[in-house]
């Protein structure tokens, strides 16, 4: 069944006012706005669901220009996680424990599982606002089975039957393990992520990078061979005499100066140049995310993208229906095939399944009818007729 989607007084091609910051602050306002400043789902329409359990997840649902929709937020704030005394044990205590933000616990993770088969079996599609640093790895977590947990997020988005959107929001990054769980080659038919020009993106953070691919061995060799100074002092070390132990010994103490005072620099700028790897422009060229989308437009371009989708996925559906030799790809090959708009431009692909709504349906039907003709052909056949 389609989402039920209905008319809404809030604009979809409105700016998305309210911005994320890069200190921690409320992901739900991110989500409905506030008084001042609109956010991302229509006016009013957010509500959150199993606020007080897992608490570094936000959970809820939303409507994006009357289109239903799920959503996973990361909380960037510390919370704290309270486990009750145990009633049947006098010396049991509650237990208040703290839990960071931008990390999945074992309790958020099967929070955010259990969200995605709900959301699954409701029939809507999902927004993930990713930006997660990782997964929480001590012996406690351990214990308390987040790989298992971690491993149901993967099978809820492989189970999957409607269209998940993954965002980075504005300062957002999405690291390590977390960014495993929720790659779109999971399930790439429904699965598609994009980025905000200010979010990061990567298996390691840039220091960690640095740490691994720019050893101080590396950094030094990078500073002979680039800095002047260096250079000249290497030059007078080669042609002083060997048996001139003062002199060797001097030129040595200026260089290992020179190198000391160069260190902080050469870290500096190769953490920069890590950093760029993992920014919007490079996921993008090397093709893990789908889109640069600005936050501010964020709203418009996934209302398009998601009403298509709606419209697509039910031609899609009726093709493969028809045909059974058909696989999404496929049947999408012959709908791009058909249109005559930009097939990138969401709005454009829209209007035209909207306006041509009659011209798909006989398509639908001329496959059809081709696949039974195969089908009486083939059986023909095998009666040797």
């Amino acid at each position: 069944a389609l989402p039920a989607v209905r008319e809404s007084s809030d604009p979809v091609n409105r700016d998305v006012e309210w911005k994320p910051t890069p200190t921690p602050y409320d992901p739900r306002l991110m989500l409905s706005g506030t008084d001042d400043a609109a956010g991302f789902f229509d006016k009013g329409s957010w509500k959150e669901y199993l606020a007080g359990w897992g608490k570094s997840v936000v959970i809820g649902r939303g409507r994006l220009g009357g289109i239903p929709m799920g959503a996973i937020a990361v909380e960037t704030r510390l919370v704290e996680k309270i486990i009750p005394a145990d009633p049947a044990d006098p010396n049991s205590r509650e237990a208040i424990l703290p839990q960071a933000g931008q990390v999945l616990f074992p309790d958020s993770s099967y929070k955010t599982a259990q969200a995605l088969r709900d959301f699954n079996n409701e029939g809507v599609p999902v927004m993930i606002f990713a930006n997660w640093r990782g997964f929480s790895g001590g012996s406690r977590d351990m214990s308390g089975e987040i790989l298992k947990f971690g491993s149901m997020i993967v099978d809820a988005l492989r189970e999957y039957k409607h269209p998940i959107y993954i965002y980075f929001p504005p300062y957002g990054e999405l690291r390590g393990g977390s960014w495993v769980v929720v790659d779109p080659t999971i399930n790439e038919e429904k699965m598609t992520m994009f980025s905000d020009p200010e979010a990061r993106g990567g298996i390691l953070e840039p220091a960690g990078i640095v740490e691994i691919k720019f050893r101080l061995a590396d950094q030094l060799k990078a500073m002979h061979r680039i800095d002047p100074q260096l250079q000249m002092l290497d030059a007078e070390f080669d042609s002083t005499d060997d048996t001139d132990n003062a002199a060797q010994e001097a030129i040595k103490e200026q260089i290992a100066a020179r190198e000391e005072l160069l260190k902080p620099v050469y870290l500096q700028a190769a953490t920069e140049f890590a950093d760029l790897h993992d920014k919007t422009g490079r996921m993008k060229a090397k093709g893990v995310i789908k889109e640069a989308v600005p936050w501010a437009k964020s709203r418009t371009y996934f209302f398009y993208l998601a009403k298509r989708r709606i419209a697509q996925d039910n031609y899609v559906a009726q093709l493969k229906a028809a045909d059974a030799s058909l696989d999404s790809k496929s049947a999408l090959e012959i709908l791009s095939g058909m249109c005559t708009a930009d097939w990138e431009d969401n709005e454009a692909v829209l209007e035209y399944y909207t306006s041509n709504d009659g011209a798909i349906s006989s398509k639908i039907s001329e496959v059809k009818t081709a696949s039974i003709k195969v089908q009486i052909a083939e059986l023909q056949k095998e009666l040797g007729e």
